[in-house]
């Protein structure tokens, strides 16, 4: 089915498929989603949510439901609908016969805000690579007529790509990237061993939780903070002090999310490698969030899978100062606010006792 490309405004209807598992809930995880989209640039009009025991294996929420969502698609003059959950080519290829605008994934609409906030060259190489990745693994292009999404979420990006690539220049342009961020591996290590004269402790934590407020209590410095996901993609490092003569580097890393993808993960292979060098790391949560330990489960998932769960690590609840009452936790976790300073002195001396 063909449409023309997007222009103007982007408003989409969210859908996602609730499979009832009592051990993920899916009301923070569609907030979560509707936040992306927000910050990949585009506005929902409503959630349609189905509740099955399995995805449908042709279109993910069955014909039915495809034919309610085309409807809707109509009623409310959407130009875009977006899928909390991964598609198969063969199921968006199904739901494209059925509904006549761009359909979007999750999985691509976090490669969208990641090549939004690619600023420097290694990052913006890793957005490209990670997106050629999934469209390679996707085959997006051939089963699929995606030269009508234009200029929307899922086809931005900070690279040469264009959309109507096949496969054999995907494959080349892959290799010729792979190529240049090794040279930025080689470069980051050779910084990295000119600086071990202080130890290092690496911010991790899921996105948006205050990693990049906290460099900044830490160090008075001014890195780049934003109340959005994802604000922060290239590693930012800054001298802290920790008492007299005592100081420490601090690096602010990318920020994890629950099912981060694996193409993602494997293009900032140069980026994650500063956790791999870091001699502790400061787990940071969100004190605010009360889906924090969801969270925190995501990215002690990710640390396992990046083989980093053995390292020496402090968990630090930030943002307390937007809490009413006790705080339930481990005795171990720290407390503090990058915003009023509160516990950064405790912080600071929790760092210099674990280096």
């Amino acid at each position: 089915m063909q449409s023309t490309p997007l222009s103007g405004p982007q408003r989409g209807i969210l859908v996602a498929v609730d499979l009832d598992d009592p051990k993920r809930s899916l009301e923070p995880e569609l907030d979560e989603f509707e936040a992306l989209v927000q910050a990949a640039g585009a506005t929902i009009l409503t959630r349609m949510v189905q509740r099955r025991d399995a995805v449908d294996p042709a279109t993910l929420v069955g014909s039915g439901k495809a034919r309610e969502i085309a409807d809707a698609v109509k009623e409310r003059g959407a130009n875009l609908v977006l899928v909390l959950n991964d598609l198969r080519p063969r199921q968006r290829k199904n739901l494209e016969l059925v509904i006549p605008v761009p359909i979007v994934d999750r999985t691509m609409v976090i490669l969208d805000v990641f090549a939004r906030h690619a600023r420097s060259r290694d990052g913006k190489l890793q957005v490209e690579l990670a997106q050629l990745r999934y469209r390679q693994s996707n085959l997006i292009g051939t089963g699929a007529d995606l030269s009508r999404l234009g200029g929307g979420i899922g086809t931005r990006g900070p690279g040469e790509t264009k959309l109507e690539v096949d496969r054999r220049r995907i494959a080349h342009r892959i290799s010729v990237l792979n190529a240049q961020l090794e040279q930025v591996r080689r470069q980051r290590a050779t910084r990295r061993s000119a600086h071990r004269r202080e130890p290092l402790a690496a911010l991790v934590g899921y996105t948006n939780v205050g990693k990049s407020s906290l460099l900044n209590a830490l160090a008075k410095s001014d890195a780049l903070v934003a109340d959005q996901p994802f604000a922060t993609l290239d590693p930012t490092v800054r001298r802290v002090y920790l008492g007299p003569e005592r100081f420490a580097r601090v690096v602010d890393t990318v920020g994890f999310i629950t099912d981060l993808p694996k193409d993602l993960v494997a293009a900032f292979r140069a980026t994650l490698e500063e956790l791999d060098e870091a001699d502790l790391l400061l787990h940071v949560m969100d004190a605010s969030n009360p889906d924090r330990d969801r969270q925190r489960r995501a990215v002690d998932a990710q640390l396992e899978e990046l083989k980093l769960d053995r390292k020496p690590r402090l968990f630090v609840l930030n943002k307390i100062d937007a809490v009413s009452g006790d705080l339930s936790h481990d005795a171990s976790t720290l407390e503090v606010s990058a915003k009023t300073g509160a516990g950064l002195e405790a912080l600071r001396a929790a760092i210099a006792a674990s280096l």
